[in-house]
This record gives C-alpha cells, sequence and structure tokens, in this order.
C-alpha cells in the first residue's frame, strides 16, 4: 500500500473529512491519495494565506481540524498570518507540509529551508515522518495533538519518498484529551469575590462564548450584581437578541482603561487578564486596574463549563435580568444616503436568525457591530490574532464548515487585499457569504495609529503609504473576475436589495460599501 494513502485512511479514521490545499511537487502522492478517497473534499486555495485562513472558520464553526496541505518551507511561511491568528483563537488546525525526499535534502536545492524552525515557530506540536512505515502513525498523532482541549496548530513534515514509499502500516483511530480540571479552592474564592458587596466582573473567553456559556453567566450577574465582559476578539461568540450580552472591552487602550475602572475584583473563565494591543507612549499595558484583585479561575485549557456551573448553583442563579438581554428593536432607515448612521443598524435589521458573521471590518466597525447586539440570534467570529487578511479566508471556511448557515464576511478594503484569492474559492465551491467591503481607501486603523503612537509629525510621504487611492482598487471588477457577483452601494435601498439578493442566492456576492 502506499504510505500517502495510509496517511489518508488514518486521518479518515479519526475524523477528517476536508482538505485545503496549495500543493506543489514534493506532496504530488498526497493528492493522488486524496484523488482515492472521495469521502474527504478537496478545497484549493490560490494563495497559502487563504488556506490556513479557511482552515480556522472551518474548525471554529466545524469544531474539528480540517487538513492543510503545503509545500516546503515557503508554502508553510506563506500560510503563517493565518496560523497566527488560528493559535491565538486555540484552534484546531493540522498542517500536512511535503518536504524534499531525505536523501535529496543535502543538496541544499532552491526551496530548501528550515523548515523544522518555521514549523517550531508556527505550531503547538511538530512531527517529522522519517520513513513510510511511521507516516499514518505521525499523522495520528498529528490528528491527536490539534484535537487537545481546546485545539492547537499540529504540523506534520513529510519528506517525498516518506510519502511515495510502501507499507503495510495504517494508525490507529487516537482518543482525544479533553479539558483540564479547574481547582475548587479557586471557584470558592471567585464565588467569595462575586459575592461580596464590591464591583466585580465575569470575564469571559475562549471556548466559553457558546449560549450555554452565556446564559450561565447571565445567571451569574443576575445573582450576584457583577458585569459581564469578554475579549476584545474573540473565536466563536453566540449574541443576539435573546441572548445574554457579554460585551468585548474596547481596542484602544485608554477606552478599555475606562472600561475597567472603579472594578474591584475581576474573575476569568477561558481567557487571561486584558493587555493593550501595542505599546504606546505614556499608556499602560496591562489593563486592569492596579487595586483590582485578579481570580484566574479556568485558564483556556480547564473546564471553564464546570466554573460556570458550579458558580450558578452556588448563587442560585435561577433567571437573567431583562437589562441584560437585548431585544430585537432595530429602526432600520428605508431609504435615503448610505453612511455610518444609516449603515449600522439597516445591516443588523437584514440579518437573518443564524448567520455566521466573520468580522474583520476594523475602524469601519465602530459603525456596525454595535446595532449587531440586537440582531436576531448568530454567531460572531473575530480577528483573535490581529493579523489582517483574516476575514475572507476565514469566512471561506466557515461557509464549508456550516454548510447549512449563510456567512457574512466584513472587511477592510486595504485587509481584504491581503487574501482576495479567497473570493476565487468561494465562486468555486459555490459558497453562499456575502462579503462587504468597507471601502474608505486607506489602511484607515494605521492612520489612526500613526497618531497615537506618538509619531513625528508626518507629511505627505508618511500619508502615502496608508493610502489606497492610486490608484483606486474597482473591487466590482475585481471581484467579477474572481467569478463572483458584486455591486457598488451608494443608498439604502441599493443595500437593502443587494444584501437580501446575496444572502438568498446560492452562491457567493460582493457588495462595495463606500465609506
Amino acid at each position: 500500500m502506499n504510505s500517502a494513502d495510509a496517511l489518508l485512511k488514518t486521518l479518515i479514521k479519526n475524523g477528517l473529512e476536508v482538505v485545503f490545499a496549495n500543493p506543489g511537487t514534493s506532496e504530488m502522492h498526497l493528492v493522488a491519495a486524496i484523488d482515492h478517497h472521495p469521502e474527504v473534499r478537496p478545497v484549493l486555495g490560490l494563495f497559502e494565506g487563504v488556506v490556513t485562513g479557511a482552515a480556522d472558520g472551518y474548525a471554529r464553526m466545524s469544531g474539528k481540524a480540517a487538513a492543510n496541505l503545503l509545500h516546503l518551507g515557503p508554502g508553510l511561511g506563506n500560510g503563517f498570518a493565518n496560523i497566527h491568528n488560528a493559535k491565538k483563537a486555540r484552534t484546531p488546525m493540522l498542517n500536512i507540509v511535503g518536504d524534499h525526499a531525505t536523501y535529496h535534502l543535502k543538496y541544499n536545492a532552491p526551496l530548501t529551508s528550515d523548515l523544522d524552525g518555521l514549523a517550531n515557530a508556527s505550531s503547538d506540536w511538530v512531527g517529522r515522518s522519517s520513513s513510510p512505515d511511521d507516516l499514518s502513525f505521525v499523522g495520528a498523532e498529528a490528528w491527536q495533538a490539534a484535537h487537545k482541549f481546546p485545539g492547537q496548530i499540529a504540523t506534520m513534515l513529510v519528506p517525498a519518498d516518506c510519502a511515495w514509499g510502501e507499507t503495510d502500516n495504517v494508525g490507529k483511530k487516537l482518543d482525544i484529551q479533553g479539558p483540564d480540571s479547574i481547582d475548587d479552592a479557586l471557584i470558592d474564592e471567585a464565588f467569595k469575590a462575586l459575592s461580596a458587596d464590591k464591583n466585580t466582573m465575569l470575564f469571559l473567553g475562549g471556548e466559553f462564548l457558546d449560549e450555554e456559556s452565556v446564559t450561565l453567566a447571565g445567571k451569574i450577574a443576575t445573582a450576584s450584581g457583577c458585569r459581564l465582559a469578554t475579549d476584545t476578539f474573540v473565536k466563536r461568540h453566540r449574541r443576539g437578541a435573546g441572548l445574554t450580552k457579554v460585551e468585548p472591552i474596547p481596542y484602544f487602550s485608554e477606552l478599555a482603561e475606562e472600561f475597567l475602572t472603579g472594578v474591584e475584583s475581576m474573575v476569568f473563565i477561558g481567557t487571561r487578564p486584558p493587555v493593550s494591543f501595542f505599546a504606546y507612549p505614556g499608556k499602560k499595558s496591562f489593563l486592569s486596574p492596579e487595586e483590582c484583585k485578579l481570580i484566574e479561575l479556568a485558564s483556556p485549557f480547564q473546564d471553564g463549563k464546570y466554573a460556570l456551573h458550579a458558580l450558578s448553583d452556588m448563587l442560585k442563579g435561577n433567571s437573567i435580568d431583562q437589562h441584560l438581554i437585548p431585544e430585537n428593536d432595530v429602526q432600520a432607515p428605508t431609504s435615503g444616503e448610505l453612511n455610518p448612521t444609516t449603515l449600522g443598524p439597516l445591516f443588523a435589521s437584514l440579518l437573518p436568525e443564524d448567520v455566521v458573521v466573520c468580522d474583520e471590518a476594523a475602524t469601519s466597525g465602530f459603525f456596525v457591530t454595535p446595532h449587531a447586539w440586537s440582531a436576531k440570534p448568530l454567531d460572531w467570529l473575530a480577528l483573535t490574532g490581529g493579523s489582517i487578511g483574516q476575514g475572507l479566508p476565514l469566512a471561506t471556511g466557515a461557509a464549508i464548515g456550516a454548510p447549512d448557515r449563510p456567512v457574512v464576511c466584513l472587511h477592510g478594503d486595504g485587509g481584504a487585499m491581503y487574501t482576495i484569492q479567497s473570493l476565487w474559492t468561494q465562486a468555486r465551491e459555490g459558497l453562499n457569504v456575502t462579503n462587504l467591503i468597507f471601502s474608505n481607501k486607506a489602511y484607515a486603523i494605521l492612520q489612526v495609529e500613526l497618531e497615537r503612537v506618538g509619531a513625528l509629525e508626518t507629511g505627505d510621504r508618511a500619508t502615502s503609504m496608508l493610502s489606497l487611492d492610486n490608484p483606486e482598487i474597482n473591487w466590482v471588477s475585481l471581484a467579477n473576475s474572481l467569478g463572483v457577483p458584486a455591486k457598488r452601494t451608494l443608498t439604502v435601498e441599493e443595500f437593502h436589495k443587494a444584501f437580501s439578493d446575496g444572502i438568498s442566492s446560492e452562491g457567493p456576492s460582493l457588495i462595495e460599501i463606500v465609506i
């Protein structure tokens, strides 16, 4: 039996269903093996950043890893940014990276690189096959490592001769490690803090923003009077009308400090105390109030559900105060100019129930996302690692991971150009993704940051490095060239029709929104 076939059989046995790929010569036997196994869906990405970002979105929605088929060190390097984002989200991901044949490495061919170093820099677990006989065993271990709670980046390195050789070995299905247990003494400490007559905050993150978790948090907040908060950018957040609102802290550090002012105790479940995204002259990096008591009850790797249930039981939480639950009371405009004032409520009113929103709107999100709390219940996926160019591939993978649900991607124009090839994959796969491109013709967030870091007085040359208006990007033509129908909207009526058509269509669409 061909060892590449043995690897695929092993991964399928462990649960593999989708392979995102941008393969090269060293992976051709793996490509052939995929052809032999119709139960695996192959999805081609025209750039490795699309492959890795799509695998992140798929895993966030399906709960399991895809396999990414990448070519040597440069292929892994091209996918690094969205591997970074997935690593910060703690998403299960399996990278299969082809390498030169074992006997060919010594010749230092043009594509030879420090592949092991690159893999270790981007991964939580790395394994290298040394022969056809061990390949499927390495694959089973990689799958197991990727799914260690709550999820890890596992990268297996496959020399070409280890994939094309013959073997009789097929790996076993391995057990997956669940969450670590938590210290019951910390539950007692958290209970005392939440029961005290003080300004307290329950801070959720990671895996614990699903509907069950936010409902438990609502009961805890009602019983104790604590505030609820989460990280600025989260892996997957169940939110909307009728669901307990767990509010992300603001992105800008000074606004985050203000948000946390006066909090005397903070209990963390599934995340850690918040820090500023960057260092700024004269501003804090560690954002919790200096005198605040911090109780890290459950790390991202521990059983936060157990902690939430325990606290709810101890506090006798059996109801949720209505002030914690947004209502579906969006007052949407019906006509007029499409602008920052009209766009937010219009967008929220048009979102169907159970839509998946992938958010990389950047500065334009300030106009849209606050209104979405009053939309019908949905799942919100965010840019967890801060490396832009995630939104379009994330939405692509999410649509494959949740094929019965519409997906909406919110994207700034600058970030969208990083992985614009995602549109081609959406068209090829016939995915129901409605892509909203906020076109302000600039890296607007960097224009803000230029001022906030206290840079010296700047002029036209610095401004030109953050501008996208020369030449102007034609989003409609660009999307059409990649097989995606597109429209430019300037009025409420135009956006209403374009969005409604996009959501109801079977394939992808793109809407340019001029900001």
